[in-house]
């Protein structure tokens, strides 16, 4: 799966990709020509003004001198073009390929895609999808680098098949050598590379989410040598990294080096193009070399693989069976059905521990572990799917998530279309909008990271307004007054309750404050017996 997205995503960028490969197969041949040219160029000046002043004249300089300030021009501006086509194929191909990974997540059942911890998602869209860039960058790499390493070849035939084919074992070794040493100098470092980073992202995102725990309890420098721990790791793997890669550059070095005195060696012409072999081979070489660094970022490319092709691989939602918005609901506990109109207003009691969350979740279709037989039109929960039961529910969760965007950011979460007045009138019933009118930017105010500008009690009236503006049947409510004095909880019962007459929504409620108790007009006790509300 993760091969064809990321196939899906390079084929948007083909034609960019086909103008990079074209600049740098052009830019390729272009250094070889230059230096081949310049090599013999230099060395037949030479010659010719040993020759004396009747053999200088004779000699073409303009023509040459023309012809290498031109290949120079060509070949800055090849690999100029070449670098913006590259990289422009390779960011707008992940650019299209993370919205595709997160869409899969989001995409997949819940119970498996809440599995995963958000160091873990950030990691994998932030450092996994960027080292797939030297993958797409690779395809403009290699074809560069065999027009080097074909241009090479022509230049050292013009000296001989013997260095050619000298030559030609050369850039074999470098080749294999490059591969080899990859794997035997890098293999285990850049796993371990790898892991570490990971570690260190994912432990982060989570201390990172609790911020004032960390600050109360004085647990900074706790948290500080914990992820020192992962971060002396990285650069231990790092550096060993740097110095795998530089013993393969030095072995590049020196296998070209071997290549350029064979050439010499073995060249059966004259001085001028014995110098236009040598240089041509030299050049080459260089351009060659960059098979070794496709050799080395390649076990990184296909590690970031095989990790995104977890998330790849996720399975996706299935809509169940259709069913009629609004239907009612039949709740079994403990043997006993209760079959709940549409309308109905429900509170959910029972000790801590009882599963009230567990049941609004898998009503909210975020779970499907409730012990409770929910049915819904006569078709169960858990066979529905989140997609059919988001049209039937609202939800507002205990820990109330926010975006990090303003109010209105937030808000229109709930529905696309939704006007000011609506979210106004929202903010309204959840008595949040004197509040917002209070800050500075009204609706367009930025809230930072899960909502940070506001208190907890505001946060979940926040999301709470959000579940009203969805304009679903029902709406599950788990502790939305938690966090709020009683006069503001008072008034927040008297707003519900009127919008929930006005609406005709139906409400499942839990809360262990007595303050909204009387908007149910019935109890249904887990793991006891149904009793009158209030």
């Amino acid at each position: 799966m993760i091969d064809r997205m990321v196939a899906e995503a390079v084929h948007g960028q083909k034609r960019v990709a086909r103008i990079a490969i074209a600049l740098a197969i052009l830019a390729a041949i272009a250094g070889v020509v230059l230096l081949a040219i310049s090599g013999w160029f230099l060395t037949g000046a030479a010659l010719a003004g040993a020759g004396g002043m009747a053999t200088a004249r004779t000699f073409n300089y303009l023509l040459p001198s023309a012809g290498i300030r031109a290949l120079a021009i060509v070949r800055t501006l090849g690999r100029y073009g070449e670098r913006v086509y590259g990289h422009k194929a390779a960011l707008f191909a992940l650019a299209r390929l993370r919205p595709a990974l997160f869409h899969r997540l989001a995409s997949s059942p819940p119970q498996i895609a809440l599995q995963r911890s958000g160091g873990e998602v950030a990691a994998s869209l932030g450092s996994d999808v960027d080292a797939l860039e030297n993958g797409v960058v690779r395809q403009v790499t290699m074809p560069a680098a065999l027009a080097a390493g074909v241009s090479g070849l022509i230049a050292t035939v013009l000296v001989g098949w013997a260095a050619a084919l000298a030559f030609g074992a050369i850039l074999a070794a470098m080749y294999a050598l490059g591969r080899s040493s990859a794997l035997v100098l890098l293999g285990d470092w850049r796993h371990a590379h790898a892991e570490a980073l990971a570690a260190l992202k994912r432990d982060y995102a989570s201390y990172a989410a609790s911020p004032e725990e960390i600050a109360i309890y004085g647990l900074a420098g706790r948290v500080s040598e914990a992820l020192a721990v992962h971060s002396r790791q990285i650069a231990r793997t790092r550096l060993a990294l740097v110095r795998g890669e530089a013993l393969i550059g030095a072995g590049q070095v020196m296998l070209a080096s071997l290549g350029v005195a064979a050439v010499l060696a073995l060249a059966d012409s004259g001085a001028a193009l014995a110098a236009l072999a040598a240089l041509g081979a030299a050049a080459a070489a260089d351009g060659w070399a960059a098979l070794a660094r496709i050799a080395i970022d390649r076990q990184q490319v296909d590690e970031a693989r095989a990790r995104l092709a977890g998330l790849a691989d996720l399975p996706g939602r299935t809509n169940g069976a259709p069913i009629r918005p609004g239907s009612a609901i039949a709740i079994t506990i403990d043997g006993v059905t209760h079959d709940l109109a549409p309308g109905a207003r429900v509170l959910l009691a029972g000790g801590s521990g009882a599963g009230k969350s567990r049941l609004l979740e898998t009503l909210g279709g975020l779970r499907g572990d409730a012990p409770e037989r929910l049915v819904i039109g006569g078709v169960a929960a858990v066979d529905m799917g989140l997609d059919r039961l988001r049209e039937i529910f609202a939800y507002a969760p205990q820990d109330a998530r926010l975006i990090a965007g303003t109010v209105a950011d937030n808000l229109r979460l709930a529905r696309p279309g939704v006007t000011p007045d609506a979210l106004w009138a929202a903010l309204h019933t959840v008595c949040l909008d004197e509040t917002v009118r209070a800050l500075p930017a009204g609706l367009e105010q930025w809230l930072g990271d899960d909502g940070a500008r506001l208190s907890g009690g505001q946060r979940k009236r926040l999301s709470l307004a959000r579940a009203l503006l969805a304009g679903r049947p029902w709406l599950l409510l788990d502790e939305p007054s938690e966090g709020l004095d009683l006069t503001v909880e008072s008034e927040l019962a008297d707003r519900l309750g009127r919008w929930l007459d006005q609406t005709g929504t139906g409400l499942v409620l839990v809360s262990h404050r007595p303050g909204l108790h009387r908007l149910a007009d019935q109890t249904l006790v887990l793991g006891g017996v149904t009793e009158p509300a209030g």
